[in-house]
């Protein structure tokens, strides 16, 4: 039985500085826990059938030097993959790049972390939303996939309706919160921290344009 309540503080939200290809950027970094294998995880999160399940649909060549494409979403190169431990890829969505990286830690017979790193170019899009933009959207498909894993059949999440909802509202609220305090932990300016996390706010929970993902 899957309850929205247990995603409530079960990840850990962090961000920090770095350079990718000679540029500064910022690594938006998510943990967290699921009771299952890696190797199960690993096949939540490569096999086409199951991503359908919980994320989208994913066309393409799953593996290392293969292309992929999200429908209607980001497309890229995977640069690395070990199963069922760690993959990397490229992600290209609306003209822009930024890189994604997923490793997966048993942490015993039945349990598997999870730590999904999307790092961020510093450009007008990290300027105006700051990382809750990415990171409140992979908030969301680790919901998804924590139903996917609590579930016995092929149902998934109605996405509209848990965005419409007071609990899926007062779920997305709390993720820009904990991304705003995230930055601020990191060093970022805190009026610059606040104004970003109200503009992912207000686009999540349907008060505002479109542009934050």
């Amino acid at each position: 039985m899957f309850h929205l309540e247990s995603c409530f503080g079960a990840v850990t939200r962090t961000v920090s500085e770095l350079e990718r290809e000679g540029k500064p950027a910022r690594n938006v970094t998510l943990q967290r826990s699921y009771d299952t294998t890696p190797d199960d995880l690993w096949d939540a999160m490569t096999n086409p059938e199951r991503l359908l399940r919980w994320f989208a649909p994913v066309s393409g060549e799953l593996r290392l030097g293969g292309r992929y494409q999200i429908k209607d979403n980001a497309s890229g190169l995977i640069t690395e993959c070990v199963p069922p431990h760690h993959f990397s890829l490229t992600w290209e969505f609306g003209g822009g790049s930024s890189w994604v990286e997923l490793r997966l830690t048993a942490e015993g017979e039945e349990r598997t972390r999870l730590t999904l790193s999307h790092i961020c170019p510093i450009d007008d899009h990290w300027n105006k939303y700051g990382p809750g933009a990415v990171g409140v959207g992979w908030d969301l498909a680790l919901v998804g996939l924590a139903f996917h894993l609590s579930s016995n059949d092929t149902d998934r999440i109605d996405e509209n309706a848990f965005s419409a909802s007071s609990e899926g509202k007062a779920f997305m609220t709390d993720c820009s919160e904990d991304w705003r305090r995230a930055a601020v932990a990191a060093g970022e300016n805190s009026s610059w921290a606040e104004a970003a996390a109200k503009q992912v706010t207000a686009f999540y929970t349907g008060n505002g344009s479109q542009g934050a993902e």
